[in-house]
């Protein structure tokens, strides 16, 4: 559709501007008239013709969702209309990808959508959860409520994603130097050290002779290398990819001697958080099921949600199946059980994953501390290794220097 500029005064005189999609002027005219504009003065925005990108990175950022939504909740608690405030939100918008969003849900709202149907039209920035919980707050006709309720998660879930990704970060950055500082050693570095010991003459210690046998490989086959790890990444992303390999590494997440703690914390924080807002704003425990399953992120914690949703849909209570599943913890599992027989599971899980998330805080701390030393003595061992057997010739040659 088409954008036109609008110039005019509120009620209480101040000049308003803005931009606004429609089909015609007499349609932004009256889309004024609504939001009490007085003599608005309305053209087609000119055409552009500066150049621009394709939008191949557009997209929401977390932060942003989260403002829109405090703000869309501050709106709609002052009795503002749906309509004007997704008017206002996409006016002041400066990311123009989530503004022309907010445009064309407005639009479909105005068609006589409802707000959960339009949002729903545009998964890569509202997703099941997002939108069912919108669902929930406009049936019960509290949906201020659920908007902020929904920030609060969103804030919450992206701080223990944040934790997680910081304590995986720090062992990959680790590993990626040593492999880089390895590779210039054994093609720049060594070949230095080689030339000199063969002027020196003499034999040299069986450590030096691995590592100079080392970097004449790498240097012959240098291309190779760098080819096979290219190849290595991009199999390794495609193997993840399919629904095999995604099983399996996250099946191989959860068991991992170190990491695999902070992910199973993290992964039931995030179930128990998902799972109580859900309950708490009105959403069925079987669809409340089905969406955490999908949102989960692994694939080994989905097909236990599912197998806990499948028993509840036979008769059974909660707290059983999941501790058939062997993923969650037992007091997590009792906790359920008690919410369940109190009727407060919505509480329960919240405090849950209050709880877990804390705990989080400190198994990426002891993570952290765990995992400092190993990666110390991986260097010292990979690089120190090196540079030891590159300096004992020189080390040999000085002590017979000394003896003669």
């Amino acid at each position: 559709m088409p954008v036109f500029v609008w110039e005019g005064r509120s009620a209480s005189g101040e000049v308003k501007k803005g931009e606004m999609e429609a089909k015609n002027i007499q349609d932004v005219q009256m889309r004024l008239r609504h939001m009490k504009i007085n003599n608005p003065k309305v053209k087609k925005k000119p055409i552009s013709l500066n150049f621009k990108m394709p939008e191949l990175f557009a997209g929401v950022s977390v932060k942003e969702l989260v403002i829109f939504v405090r703000q869309f909740a501050t709106m709609i608690d002052a009795g503002l209309p749906l309509v004007q405030c997704l008017e206002i939100l996409a006016s002041q918008n400066q990311n123009p990808f989530f503004k022309r969003i907010l445009y064309q849900i407005k639009a479909d709202v105005e068609s006589g959508a409802t707000f959960a149907d339009a949002l729903k039209k545009h998964p890569k920035v509202f997703d099941d959860l997002f939108v069912n919980l919108v669902a929930a707050g406009e049936i019960g006709g509290v949906l201020d409520t659920i908007l902020n309720r929904l920030a609060i998660f969103i804030e919450k879930n992206l701080k223990t994603i944040k934790k997680v990704k910081g304590a995986l970060t720090y062992p990959i950055t680790i590993l990626s130097v040593v492999v880089l500082a390895t590779i210039v050693m054994l093609v720049w570095v060594i070949p230095t050290f080689q030339k000199m010991f063969a002027n020196m003459g003499g034999e040299l210690p069986a450590p030096t002779k691995f590592v100079i046998a080392m970097s004449d490989w790498m240097k012959k086959y240098f291309l190779h290398v760098i080819g096979g790890m290219v190849v290595f990444f991009f199999s390794f992303r495609w193997f993840i990819g399919t629904d095999f390999g995604r099983k399996l590494m996250d099946k191989t997440m959860l068991r991992a001697p170190i990491i695999g703690n902070v992910v199973r914390k993290s992964a039931v924080a995030k179930f128990t958080r998902t799972l109580g807002t859900m309950i708490s704003s009105g959403v069925p425990l079987l669809d409340a099921l089905d969406i955490v399953a999908k949102a989960s992120g692994n694939k080994s914690v989905e097909a236990a949600i599912y197998h806990v949703r499948d028993k509840i849909s036979e008769g059974r209570n909660m707290a059983d199946p999941l501790a058939e599943t062997k993923i969650f913890p037992s007091m997590v599992v009792q906790m359920i059980g008690v919410g369940e027989a109190t009727g407060a599971l919505d509480v329960m899980l919240n405090k849950i994953a209050d709880f877990y998330e804390e705990e989080v805080d400190d198994a990426v701390g002891a993570m952290t501390s765990m995992m400092e030393p190993i990666m110390l003595v991986f260097v010292a061992v990979i690089l120190g290794g090196m540079l030891i057997a590159m300096y004992m010739p020189i080390f040999s040659l000085a002590g017979n220097v000394k003896t003669n």
